[in-house]
């Protein structure tokens, strides 16, 4: 079973590392204001793993950070985990109240019903406002 700290890093690193920093901490700060929130799982790793939350956890692909061992992906990898230390155990914020976000490429059923944030990097990130 994995730890909070390894579902977020996972998170960050297949969601997010091709994204400057600030991107992947965004990316971060929707798992955690989703943990905050009462109408999402109240742990990292249910956040991460509620079906159908994150993209990466149905693609059919593996969720095993360590099959990717280009040099890139391997800094990547500890950048994610470093991020992942910083909002669990430092409990780093950046003021965000997203809860969702896409990237550029794709349009969810859902946009319509959040408020957009903002932009940064290729994703677009969310507000939940009250129900979601």
């Amino acid at each position: 079973m994995m730890t909070d700290l390894m579902c977020l890093a996972t998170a960050i690193f297949f969601e997010a590392r091709d994204q400057p920093i600030t991107g992947q901490e965004l990316v971060a700060e929707v798992i955690m204001n989703r943990v905050e929130h009462q109408r999402f799982p109240d742990t990292v790793c249910g956040v991460v793993y509620q079906p159908k939350a994150f993209s990466f956890t149905h693609d059919g692909l593996s969720d095993d950070m360590d099959v990717h061992e280009a040099p890139a992906d391997v800094e990547a990898k500890g950048l994610a985990i470093e991020l992942a230390k910083d909002y669990i155990e430092d409990n780093k914020r950046l003021g965000s109240s997203a809860t969702h976000y896409h990237t550029l490429e794709v349009s969810p059923f859902w946009v319509d019903a959040f408020l957009v944030d903002g932009v940064f990097g290729d994703h677009i990130f969310y507000t939940c406002e009250g129900f979601c």
